[in-house]
């Protein structure tokens, strides 16, 4: 695949809301992700590419304040198959397939990455840094609690781990029209533009990779994951713990700082900050990011390497 494929590629999963918005009517896609060649070109890169990816039941819209935080418009955002994107065929939507599924995007650079995952995105993130570090060269989530050996399912999740009555919650929640589906994430806790644009995009398709999902994480399935997080601790991580994420989905703040010091994570307690926040309080978590890749080493003139090599 060309460079120019693999940034056309690469572009279909930037926000609208990260591209410009000048006066002139800001810069299409292609524009505004064309500096992505600097990480694809001749693997030694000026500035470390920066992978964003977004849980469930979100598209890559909800990146875009997160983006403007950051001053990143050269952001990549990637959305797993079936949120936001279609699943191609045959893809089962399992845990370990997202994880292999990001893990085939991420070789398209020819850098290691800063990966930062929000939700499910967040889980995909820290699996992707367990088993491929060469990869990244850092990683920051939100969602490390859920591989506390004694994390339970928060209970919709339960909910959709069972068959029939896991059928009729997605068709409940994403089978019906756009009011049902924003009084869906209302309920849910979004507000404002994030209750709109996630609304938007909530699908049948999307209800189907989430029963997918969440039955292939049955415990014990995440705490036998989370045995494996002292890997994580190859590549510099950041544990984003939100303490304002009051309904705890991705865990307690004890089990989130467990799991952060078994993977050698830094702990940016993140106080005011709830489960949404790429939208509704991205500034605290840009800060966090921002201070944590300032004491990593410079990547200038560092080509990417396979550890399984």
């Amino acid at each position: 695949m060309s460079t120019k494929h693999m940034v056309r590629r690469f572009c279909a999963f930037v926000p609208s809301t990260a591209r410009g918005t000048s006066g002139q009517g800001g810069t299409n896609c292609y524009d505004t992700c064309v500096s992505t060649n600097k990480y694809l070109g001749d693997g030694l890169v000026s500035r470390t590419p920066l992978v964003l990816v977004h849980g469930n039941p979100e598209t890559a819209a909800i990146w875009g304040p997160l983006i403007g935080e950051l001053d990143r418009a050269d952001a990549v955002v990637l959305s797993p198959p079936g949120f936001g994107v279609p699943a191609p065929r045959g893809f089962d939507s399992s845990t370990t397939t997202y994880r292999d599924w990001l893990a085939s995007q991420l070789e398209l650079f020819r850098a290691p990455v800063d990966l930062v995952g929000h939700d499910w995105g967040g889980i995909h993130v820290a699996a992707l840094a367990m088993s491929r570090p060469d990869l990244i060269r850092s990683w920051a989530s939100d969602a490390l609690g859920v591989f506390a050996p004694d994390y339970l399912w928060h209970p919709r999740a339960q909910v959709w781990q069972q068959e029939g009555p896991g059928e009729a919650s997605v068709q409940e929640l994403w089978g019906g029209d756009l009011q049902q589906r924003l009084a869906v994430t209302s309920a849910l806790g979004m507000t404002g533009r994030m209750a709109e644009r996630v609304a938007a995009g909530m699908d049948p398709e999307m209800g189907r990779a989430v029963l997918r999902l969440l039955r292939s994480a049955r415990q014990p399935t995440m705490a036998e994951a989370g045995r494996l997080l002292p890997s994580a601790a190859q590549r510099p991580g950041l544990a984003l713990i939100a303490v304002d994420d009051f309904e705890r989905a991705s865990g307690t703040l004890v089990q989130h700082e467990w799991a952060a010091r078994r993977s050698g994570a830094r702990m940016a307690h993140l106080e005011g900050v709830g489960h949404w926040w790429p939208e509704e309080t991205p500034a605290p978590v840009a800060e966090a990011l921002t201070n944590f890749w300032a004491e990593l080493p410079d990547p200038e003139r560092a080509p990417a390497t396979d550890s399984r090599a």
